[in-house]
């Protein structure tokens, strides 16, 4: 056999073989980039507002680390600083974060069956709104669990990455820049929803759907609901008008 013939036998075999943990990994951290810049500059002005706020560097960057939620990391800082008691700030960012059940409980229906348990763990603790947006939009049915993760470190990453240089080197930046960050977070989501829409005529359906009846939420006065509260409502009604209105077909893509 020439060297040619078992050149070509080696790329073929290469071809076909099942793609790595590796392989799936690096895609998810690269569907994760656009996350990643957008959270920097958030979470630099969360480094500041802490820093601003008198709370301790080590306490500031534990919350990132272990919280690793950016709306409950704003309105934690704000409620310590109001004197809130500590059971009213666990509540409050509890209720907050309630939508978590939901997107976990979606991705875990796409998830690979092959996923362990130290995997699932590992998925539900990096779940975020924006990871979730990307994670639903892929065209895969059976997600593989490396590329949730991968996409999960990237954003978990650039989030611990932001803190640090909000707290100790973004003192400096003009006002005008500190104050301009708070806008990246809804330019990156905004970004991420966009090609979904394009794809998806039902996804702009329940989209809209799920923008009215926030709003009518909003402004009605008999519904104090926090905004926690709202989201989860608003998103559960959306999401069963759109299962009513879009029902999948058995064998049907999920996009």
């Amino acid at each position: 056999m020439s060297n040619q013939t078992m050149k070509k036998d080696s790329f073929d075999a290469i071809d076909y073989k099942q793609p790595s943990h590796r392989h799936y990994f690096k895609r998810g951290m690269q569907a994760g980039v656009p996350v990643a810049i957008g959270y920097i500059p958030i979470a630099i002005a969360f480094g500041l507002l802490a820093k601003a706020s008198g709370i301790p560097d080590l306490v500031t960057i534990l919350m990132s680390l272990i919280i690793f939620a950016g709306a409950s990391q704003f309105i934690g800082v704000n409620l310590i600083m109001a004197g809130v008691m500590y059971w009213e700030i666990i509540l409050t960012t509890f209720i907050l974060n309630l939508r978590h059940f939901l997107m976990t409980a979606s991705l875990s229906q796409r998830v690979s069956d092959t996923t362990s348990k130290k995997q699932l763990s590992l998925l539900s603790f990096g779940v975020t709104d924006e990871t979730f947006s990307v994670a639903s939009v892929q065209a895969e049915k059976d997600l593989p669990a490396m590329y949730l993760i991968g996409l999960n470190t990237i954003a978990f990453s650039a989030w611990n990455i932001g803190t640090w240089i909000g707290v100790f080197f973004a003192a400096g930046l003009p006002q005008s820049v500190q104050n301009s960050m708070g806008i990246a977070l809804f330019a990156m989501f905004i970004g991420l929803l966009v090609p979904a829409l394009k794809k998806s005529s039902s996804v702009v359906i329940v989209v809209f759907i799920a923008i009215t009846i926030s709003s009518l939420i909003y402004w009605t006065e008999m519904l104090q609901l926090s905004d926690g509260w709202r989201v989860i409502l608003s998103t559960v009604i959306a999401a069963s008008i759109g299962v009513a209105i879009f029902p999948e077909k058995e064998g049907e893509s999920r996009d």
